[in-house]
């Protein structure tokens, strides 16, 4: 199985400046992406968003983006895995956090390597921790 966030905290690590990371929010659901948006851009990172996976490969071919965090079953018939191994092919280092509200885990076999897993509903504060942690994993590994 995939880590869950919760067993993902390093606050030991150093960490990166948070105005230099931009984090792609995948998102279908309008109220929880507007949450998750507004948690990172207060706690100072850039972000960007998309509804669907077409929407996000969009803003991954046009943008750097810093790390992606997607929900796994996404509108038009797109989902969250398929985007992660696609956004892998442009960027082979990118962090990937995946979210669903209707899974209570995904099985290393279907997400990216090094990967994470954090199940809706999560708090706020466990967003900004998980984005940090990540983005330290993938700078100690640069």
């Amino acid at each position: 199985m995939v880590p869950f966030a919760a067993a993902f905290v390093c606050p030991s690590l150093p960490v990166p400046d948070s105005a230099a990371a931009t984090i792609l929010i995948v998102e279908d659901e309008p109220t929880v992406c507007e949450l998750a948006a507004e948690t990172l851009l207060d706690a100072g990172y850039r972000v960007l968003t998309a509804a669907d996976a077409w929407q996000a490969e969009a803003i991954l071919a046009n943008e750097s983006v810093d790390l992606l965090f997607t929900d796994i079953d996404l509108a038009r018939n797109t989902n969250g895995l398929a985007l992660a191994r696609r956004a892998r092919q442009i960027c082979p280092d990118l962090p990937v956090v995946y979210t669903s509200g209707g899974r209570d885990g995904l099985p290393t076999r279907d997400s990216v390597s090094g990967s994470v897993f954090v199940p809706k509903p999560y708090r706020p504060s466990q967003l900004v921790a998980l984005t940090r942690d990540a983005l330290n994993a993938a700078f100690l590994h640069a």
